[in-house]
């Protein structure tokens, strides 16, 4: 491995200012974007001792192909710009800090006419607020059991709620007090909402006035001799402590602080991360990152805390209570350049925000905490994961070795064919990358039908279609792409490309190699689709379900690649991974195909009934080409309504027979999405 001689840019023409820039490859995808204070020093340090860098920051020297540059008037704005250009192009050199586990978050579904309390986990959505993480998904319900006393909101799943509005019957915790059964009309949506807005201003910190209130509430009626009352109040004081005692007092009442510490080293780091708000810790969250490159603590905790501050613009998604960023950001490492990190910050929240590391009294001693959380993490994460990366390499260069390929296949592409009886026939596409999935660049197809094998399509014609059209997509932009670049060789941008160049396409980047779910036939479909279109360079193999052979198009054997191999284990993960995603994408358009059909105009035709029809024949379209006779022989479909379907679906009278042909079903054409 060594650096490539015409990348390194003229001396002298790299300017001294701050600014923001951006590493290529050879198919102008953006592999890595950093930012520095003095470009030409920064950008130096990369050429002048090779074999001294980081080995991942010789590989993405090596991988490059260009490197441009951005020039901003200060480290506020070359901040802004590099996390938006992360953001942009998702630079696979860049470090990505990666939940170390899928905390639950107890969530308020406030886009909804009656907002619900729930357990989610995974991806934030947008319209629900959300309070945690927690540990355990138990300590949230036992949680929310004892706010329900006080605080009795909806927390029944969308088709309880439906059951019991149609039955006009509230589901059992209706009954019980622990919800005010806005299902059967006992509570209007407004006052509904504003039971939710108290339960989460409770969560947000705003304990002492629920508290105070039903004290007073239990004074008075004491005084008036309700003591039945009195003591549920009583219990209800007491639910809500019990609740409060659950999150541990560690600050003054008044601190609204994140503290983040973090354990390194050569190779990975990892990250915690307390949320303090009104003196309690409400949650905490974990993060491991593989180094890219031979950073120190500091520009990796100024990273980190662009990509955890950054997504959230504002709004409740990172710490789950409170605005997104807080009064105080407590640090174990400073950042490189901690003014312009608090300054950005401070943009964010609209109020000065305190970055800074803490040295003595209760912070510190939190901070101690949780920096030895942070140790231990890293530690169980390299128990839990130890090898990782070197697995991943060795499984790129068993399949490399096998298939005879010139270099490691860093970017694999996998496709499957996903159809019923030929119905609905569709195509997935999955991409990994450094063998990792990279989702945003998952593909899929509806198969169009216009390709070898006729009406009767199949999954070798079906191949053929979708490797065709994925690569006719990709020389057409790489050939648009061209021309952009061209242009840009015409004007004068100073050493740098302008911001506002479009954005790479969705086919833009061809893979390292293609897998194809299927034995040799399929494989030789991809090959032949890639020859006509003049495309050499990708290999193409197949890997068969049955005995999980690999095989390549021109050979009559297949090969066998070691079971217990960590090379067979990747390719089956990618072919796994394409099979699901074309089983998703099929099952949606069937889904698509029969919502709204006509059966839905039938009189006397529930949806029990339709869905019996549609397992017994597969689609509308076999329905309507079967006779009376058969439709009646589907258990619960009498000869009446089977005469009554067969005539609704072929346009013939009840009870009779008719020469007309049943409709055609408009069919999805197919495109790439």
């Amino acid at each position: 491995m060594a650096a490539t001689p015409h990348l390194r840019p003229a001396p002298g023409s790299i300017p001294t200012s701050p600014g923001v820039y951006r590493f290529r490859d050879q198919a102008g995808r953006v592999i890595y974007v950093g930012k520095a204070k003095n470009l030409r020093s920064r950008l130096s340090s990369y050429f002048r001792d090779f074999a001294g860098l980081h080995p991942r920051t010789q590989q993405m020297v090596s991988t490059a192909a260009d490197v441009d540059w951005t020039i901003v008037g200060t480290e506020v704005e070359a901040l802004q710009l590099e996390y938006s250009w992360i953001k942009q192009y998702d630079p696979r050199f860049n470090v990505k800090y990666r939940d170390d586990k899928s905390y639950p978050y107890l969530a308020v579904t406030l886009n909804e006419e009656f907002p619900r309390v729930q357990v989610m986990r995974g991806a934030k959505r947008k319209g629900v607020r959300y309070f945690g993480p927690y540990s355990h998904a138990w300590a949230i319900r036992e949680t929310v059991d004892l706010l329900l006393r006080v605080f009795p909101v909806r927390t029944c799943s969308p088709g309880v709620f439906r059951g019991a509005r149609n039955s006009g019957r509230p589901c059992l915790l209706g009954y019980i007090g622990k919800c005010v059964a806005p299902c059967v009309g006992k509570a209007t949506p407004q006052e509904h909402r504003d039971l939710v807005d108290d339960f989460c201003s409770f969560l947000a910190g705003d304990t002492g006035r629920f508290i105070r209130r039903l004290e007073a509430r239990m004074t008075e009626a004491a005084q008036e001799m309700e003591y039945e009352r009195a003591a549920r109040l009583r219990d209800d004081i007491e639910a809500l402590k019990a609740a409060l005692e659950k999150q541990a007092v560690v600050l003054p009442d008044s601190t609204d602080c994140d503290v983040i510490a973090m354990a390194d080293d050569p190779l990975e780091a990892a990250l915690q991360i307390f949320h303090v708000r009104g003196g309690r810790i409400r949650g905490r969250r974990g993060y491991v990152v593989d180094k890219v490159t031979d950073a120190g603590p500091g520009e990796l905790m100024e990273t980190f805390l662009g990509q955890l501050y950054g997504a959230a613009e504002g709004t409740d998604e990172t710490a789950g209570t409170g605005t997104a960023v807080p009064r105080e950001v407590l640090v174990s490492h400073a950042p490189e350049d901690i003014g312009a990190v608090a300054s950005w910050l401070s943009e964010h929240r609209g109020s000065a925000v305190d970055v800074r590391v803490p040295q003595r009294g209760d912070k510190k001693a939190l901070m101690e905490t949780v920096d030895k959380n942070a140790r231990e993490s890293l530690a169980r994460h390299k128990t839990h994961r130890a090898g990782d990366l070197s697995t991943r390499g060795r499984a790129l260069n068993e399949i490399q070795e096998a298939l005879d390929l010139p270099e490691a296949p860093l970017r694999i592409e996998c496709y499957d064919i996903s159809n019923l009886q030929g119905e609905h026939v569709v195509a997935s596409m999955v991409v990994f990358e450094d063998g990792l999935a990279r989702k945003s660049e998952y593909r899929r197809f509806a198969i169009r039908g216009s390709g070898p094998g006729g009406a009767e399509q199949h999954d070798v014609a079906a191949m053929y279609e979708v490797i065709t059209r994925r690569f006719r997509r990709y020389l057409e932009e790489s050939s648009r792409s061209g021309e952009v670049a061209r242009m840009g060789e015409t004007g004068d941008h100073g050493g740098h490309q302008s911001d506002s160049e479009p954005s790479p396409g969705k086919f833009a980047y061809p893979p390292n190699l293609v897998v194809v779910d299927g034995a040799r036939p399929q494989a030789e479909a991809a090959r032949r689709a890639l020859d006509e279109l003049g495309i050499e360079d990708v290999a193409v193999c197949g890997l068969a379900k049955r005995l999980e052979e690999v095989w390549l198009p021109d050979d009559e054997d297949p090969v066998i690649l070691p079971r217990t191999g960590e090379g067979l284990y990747l390719l089956q993960r990618v072919r796994d991974e394409a099979h699901r995603f074309a089983i998703t994408y099929h099952r949606q358009m069937r889904a698509k195909a029969l919502t709204g059909s006509s059966l839905d105009e039938l009189a006397g035709l529930g949806p029990a009934r339709r869905s019996a029809l549609i397992k017994e024949f597969g689609s509308v379209k076999r329905l309507a080409s079967a006779t009376a006779e058969e439709i009646a022989a589907v258990p619960g479909i009498g000869p009446k309504l089977a005469e009554a379907v067969h005539a609704h679906l072929t346009g013939g009278p009840a009870g009779g027979d008719t020469d007309r042909a049943p409709g055609q079903q408009s069919t999805d054409g197919g495109g790439d999405t």
